[in-house]
């Protein structure tokens, strides 16, 4: 118990430092390219994030576990939505600079209703799952000719001056941008193992420890990350790493896991996560789309998706026990 605790303590410091290097890192090379920091969020950040998620839904479906697989993935959306986003719009609220980022929301609700409609017959096929990666794959593809056509956006200037500031050489920029992303993923494996040893000494459920500790826990470099880009007041990159994540679970994560192997649905991840996903992604989509101006997440929005994400595991533990 008391390595356990160690792990959890030394996790998040380590969690923490590598977050902030790591964003430097990916800020200064998106300055460095002429790349717009929305970019280097979507691509690079989101899916070094996701790599907790594809390891243990990978390694779920290797074993026949679809729940673990699906539940992995959708509950590491819902809190990248309704913790991360909330908890950050509750510290500092986030403006919708970009409007690359406002055509992302469109996409990310579209992909949850292709989730939804996948699984409404109660399983994931192997031809679901290339559906999904070819999707993913045309995104990709479309997201980085839009953040290249859009190198010249104004969104490069407010913190241009704090970059350019900072004279950091390219090599060692993508030295933090690589060691950041390895100790983001590390530190947050020593947390998970430590929270879920602690879970397990105290007499909790594995059950109730999946459906919390792990999800959380996959989604801790998102969190780390986000809320160090706030901090540095790159909302850009902060939001689209959540956006860009949710789109590497839903498509990627899910997409390499049904095509290992096919998984069957149980009902109440259609009825139940599903449903809080998509609620979820809808509201992301109405408070940070912005339609009369500049899309912002505000404190009282942050506060609601925070309020959800508490009532929403509230409701899984006490249906659990």
């Amino acid at each position: 118990m008391g390595l356990a605790i160690v792990a959890i303590l030394g996790g998040l410091v380590l969690l923490v430092w590598s977050a902030d290097r790591f964003v430097d890192g990916a800020a200064i090379t998106a300055r460095h390219f002429g790349m717009p920091p929305l970019l280097i969020g979507m691509v690079i950040v989101g899916f070094g994030t996701s790599a907790p998620e594809m390891a243990v839904s990978a390694l779920a479906a290797l074993d026949g576990n679809p729940g673990i697989a699906l539940g992995n993935a959708y509950g590491s959306n819902i809190a990248n939505i309704a913790l991360i986003l909330g908890l950050t719009a509750l510290l500092a609220p986030i403006t919708v600079h970009s409007s690359i980022l406002r055509k992302e929301l469109p996409v990310l609700v579209a992909v949850t209703a292709l989730a939804a409609w996948q699984l409404s017959d109660g399983a994931l096929s192997r031809n679901d799952a290339w559906v999904l990666l070819g999707v993913f794959t045309l995104l990709m593809g479309w997201s980085i000719t839009q953040g290249l056509r859009g190198r010249e956006s104004t969104l490069m200037q407010p913190e241009e001056g704090n970059i350019a500031a900072k004279k950091t050489p390219l090599s060692h920029a993508i030295f933090w941008l690589i060691a950041g992303l390895i100790l983001l993923i590390i530190s947050s494996r020593f947390l998970v193992w430590g929270a879920v040893t602690v879970a397990q000494g105290l007499g909790i459920s594995d059950l109730i420890i999946g459906l919390t500790v792990v999800a959380i826990g996959t989604s801790l470099p998102e969190l780390a990350s986000s809320l160090i880009a706030i901090k540095k007041g790159e909302h850009d990159i902060a939001l689209g790493n959540v956006i860009g994540s949710n789109l590497f679970n839903t498509l990627l994560v899910v997409g390499i896991a049904g095509s290992i192997h096919p998984l069957a649905v149980e009902p109440e991840v259609l009825t139940r996560d599903i449903a809080v996903m998509g609620v979820l992604t809808l509201s992301l989509f109405i408070f940070g789309y912005g339609f009369r101006g500049p899309g912002r997440i505000g404190r009282v929005a942050g506060g609601l998706l925070l309020a959800s994400f508490i009532g929403y595991t509230s409701f899984l533990i006490w249906t659990v026990v």
